[in-house]
């Protein structure tokens, strides 16, 4: 195929003129950046005109005699054995806190029950809880045991010994990574969520024996954000330091609170999350360097909740994969999202039409609600 050296070098002057630009911006406007709309020029411009993050990985890339700290951390609660000698088609990892048992019962209850995956999706699951220590000290001995009598009813607790605290969040994802490198290697897809999600299960796992059918690799799936910018505002809980990661853009990453990979992925950012300074502690934004390390791009898929929760409807539960926010009424929307009418209710050209009508006026609104696109009304 004919390629014309004009058009390269045109190409290549504007890389080098947006390299130059992003540059100027970091070093003569970064002193003066309110965290605001400069911080979205910068990263925007970064992500479609230079996109390039190999420094970076070179850049939080650890020495080998730091490359064994993480694995300091040792097991307070572990079941090795439950991946055994088993075909898994899904390991489910929900990051939760100690005391959030109320949570955990109810997601026993609803969408993380591996019985109710077996005998009513015909699918072999895994459902583990992600825990760190209690960050009081003086409730922590009591705290340890209700987690042990806990774990004792019903086997699923992975914890270990760190604190569990917003700051540990990349700590507690390499818990995961860790344990299936080691004991799940062999699970066809791995899902990474927390404790507030939804997942309506029978919509996913449908969607994964599709994908299983067909061996499909290097799969990471969920609501992507691309060219997003590091929080510089000092009082956000999300902020980062420039000193901790000095760019203007992260590489393209999953929103932390629910996504799903394919089992060759989960070895590939287990390979990347042993070389990687895990002082960024924002989870997923660590997940997105891993991936990019090994040349792991997500993909978006339009019924994966941002941050905000999905509206109430039939209409959407029917294709719905997560929504995000769900702490009091789990068992409520599991109830209504699995109800076999809601398949009625969308059936025949009428039902499609009514559903595409409803959609469209719960989804695509001016304002930004963190949920599914005005586009997945459409289709």
């Amino acid at each position: 195929m004919y390629v014309n050296p004009r058009r390269v070098r045109k190409c290549q002057f504007v890389q080098l003129f947006a390299t130059c630009f992003i540059l100027s911006l970091m070093i003569f406007w970064g002193p003066l950046d309110d965290g605001t709309f400069l911080d979205y020029v910068k990263s925007y411009s970064y992500r479609y005109l230079v996109n390039s993050y190999a420094f970076v990985n070179e850049s939080l890339s650890l020495s080998r005699d730091n490359m064994d700290r993480v694995a300091s951390y040792r097991y307070l609660i572990n079941h090795p054995e439950k991946c055994q000698r088993e075909d898994i088609l899904l390991l489910l990892f929900v990051k939760s806190s100690p005391g959030n048992r109320y949570r955990r019962d109810a997601i026993r209850q609803t969408w993380g029950s591996n019985k109710y995956a077996r005998s009513h999706l015909d699918a072999n699951i895994r459902t583990l809880f992600a825990l760190g220590q209690l960050k009081d000290s003086a409730h922590r001995e009591q705290m340890q045991n209700w987690l042990q009598a806990e774990d004792e009813k019903y086997g699923d607790l992975i914890q270990q010994d760190f604190m569990d605290t917003f700051h540990n969040l990349t700590i507690k994802l390499l818990l995961q990574f860790s344990w299936v490198n080691r004991y799940c290697s062999h699970a066809k897809f791995v899902m990474s969520a927390d404790d507030d999600i939804f997942i309506h299960m029978p919509n996913l796992i449908a969607y994964l024996q599709t994908l299983a059918q067909i061996g499909v690799q290097d799969l990471w799936i969920g609501h992507v954000h691309r060219g997003a910018p590091p929080v510089r505002d000092k009082t956000s809980k999300y902020y980062v330091s420039y000193e901790m990661y000095p760019w203007p853009a992260y590489p393209d990453y999953t929103a932390g609170a629910a996504y799903v990979i394919s089992g060759d992925v989960a070895a590939k950012v287990f390979v990347a999350s042993q070389t990687l300074n895990t002082s960024l502690y924002i989870d997923d934004v660590f997940m997105g360097l891993c991936a990019n390390k090994m040349g792991v791009v997500p993909q978006y898929h339009q019924f994966f909740s941002g941050e905000g929760k999905a509206p109430y409807h039939p209409c959407i539960y029917e294709k719905m994969i997560t929504s995000h926010g769900h702490t009091e009424d789990l068992r409520y929307l599991w109830k209504q999202a699995t109800d076999p009418k809601v398949k009625n209710i969308s059936s025949g050209f009428f039902g499609r039409m009514y559903c595409k009508i409803v959609n469209i006026a719960l989804l695509c609104r001016i304002y930004y609600q963190g949920t599914y696109p005005c586009m997945a009304a459409v289709f």
